[in-house]
Formats: structure tokens, sequence, C-alpha cells
């Protein structure tokens, strides 16, 4: 069992930086106008963390963004876009991708940059070359990767020259918790911060029994017991996508308070079987 963590604004990596233990991920939008008013009303009641990615909706998703950032401000968003693997084959390519991303988001920067899932073909060493490029030319704040297995993430950890990994983003939910095998403890250990996509597999854990008895035992809601089970666990933030603003307050609600240790070791014997 992994120590409760109280944060509700979760350390990024090692860098001092703090970032909102739950942000919105932009995957699959259907409805642009609700999704933009969905976004704005998350950053102005403190789920400034939007997560999106130059391969949803082919840039599309980036170009919404750039809507809300016009909206509230960009220094209001703190904004994490990933990149396709085969961009990391190069300087040259990874700099011509982000800077497309940036003319669609409107913005000069972005807080964090990712290799979305890494490339088979090219040396993680070279990946991460590429990755630290963007970064030392002010493209990028900070760094890091996506969907990388504990082995990978120790070579791309042992592979950086001036910065840091400070995130690691991968699949992981309250009823799919491969990653505590291995990879959030060493995300722990070496302060990575573990980013949580598919919190809530797509609004699926509304239907778990187990999840609904502890939801009337706090006078919650099952999402809102499976994101908290979640950000305790130490450098764990989650990003669930939502297109709806009761949706979004429903998200603020997992934070300010947290599951007993009981019913959070109820949850993974549950989880396990």
């Amino acid at each position: 069992m992994f120590p409760v963590d109280y944060l509700d604004r979760k350390p990024l990596g090692g860098t001092g930086e703090s970032i909102s233990a739950i942000g919105i991920g932009t995957y699959d939008i259907r409805d642009e106008s609700k999704a933009i008013n969905a976004l704005k009303y998350a950053v102005s009641i403190g789920l400034d963390l939007i997560d999106t990615a130059e391969m949803y909706g082919s840039g599309r998703s980036e170009e919404l963004i750039s809507e809300v950032i016009r909206s509230v401000g960009r220094s209001s968003i703190f904004i994490v876009t990933k990149l396709y693997p085969h961009r990391f084959r190069s300087q040259e390519e990874s700099i011509k991708a982000l800077k497309a991303s940036l003319r669609r988001l409107g913005t000069s920067y972005v807080d964090l940059v990712l290799i979305h899932w890494p490339d088979t073909f090219t040396p993680i060493e070279r990946q991460i070359r590429s990755l630290e490029a963007l970064v030392d030319n002010g493209l990028s704040r900070y760094m890091g990767v996506s969907n990388f297995t504990a082995r990978q993430l120790k070579v791309a950890l042992s592979s950086t020259a001036k910065h840091d990994i400070v995130v690691n983003q991968v699949k992981y939910s309250v009823v799919d918790r491969d990653v505590e095998r291995d990879l959030l403890p060493l995300c722990i250990e070496r302060k990575v911060t573990l980013m949580a996509y598919t919190p809530i597999e797509r609004g699926r854990v509304a239907n778990v029994r187990w999840l609904n008895e502890i939801a009337l035992k706090y006078g919650k809601t099952p999402i809102q017991i499976a994101l908290n089970f979640l950000i305790s666990r130490p450098y764990v933030v989650a990003i669930p996508k939502t297109e709806k603003k009761e949706r979004v307050e429903e998200f603020k609600g997992a934070l300010g308070w947290r599951l007993s240790n009981q019913d959070i070791k109820f949850l993974e014997e549950f989880s396990r079987s």
C-alpha cells in the first residue's frame, strides 16, 4: 500500500513547481463549443492543467485550446502536448513539429511536451536528445514521456544531459492498476510525476458496484471515488476527459478530501480480484 498523499496540487517532478492533481484531457472531442466552455470553466475553478496532443483530431484539439487561451490568458493554463514518436528521430524534426503545435495553440511555448509513446525504431537516447532540444530552444518549459514502461523510463532517465524528465503519462485507473507493480514505485523514487489518462475508464467506473458502495459512504459519486483513489497516490495526477461543465464540477469534488486507509485497502483488494 502506498502512503496517502493529501496534496491537491502535486509536485511536477523535482522542479519545485506544482500542478493541479486533476486536469482535463481533450482526446476525441465531439461537441467543440461545449468542450471549449467546459475547459474555460475548469480553469476558472482551478483545474488549470489541460492535456492535448498533435494527433488529437489531427491538431484540431490544439486549435480549440487556442480559443481557451484567448479567453482566460496564457498564464492561467498549464498546457501539455504530445508529439508523434517519429518526430524524435532528429532534433530538427522535433523542433519543426512542436513549432507547428504552437501555431495551432496560438502560443509561443507549452509548459510540458511529451514523447507520445516510445519509437521502437529509434534508440531512446536519441529520442531524449531531440526532446531536450525543445526545452533548449524555449519551445517548452519542461519535458517528459508517455506510455514508457519502467524499463524504458530508466533508460530515458539515464539519457538526459541538461533537462529532467518530469512526467510519464500512462493509463491508470482504480480498475487498471498495472503501473503499480513497478512503474509507479520507480516514479515515486525518481520524482517523476505519473499522469494518469483514462482514469475513469470513459465513465464506466460509474457502473462499478463496489465504487458505488464506497461513494454512498462518503456522499460522493463513484467517479469522484475513482479519481480520489488515484490522487491519493504520491506523484499521481489524473487527467479525465469531458465536454460537460457539470462533469468538470464533479471532478472538482474529488479534491479537498481523501479516502481513509481502510477504504483504499478495500478498493485495492476488490480491483485486484
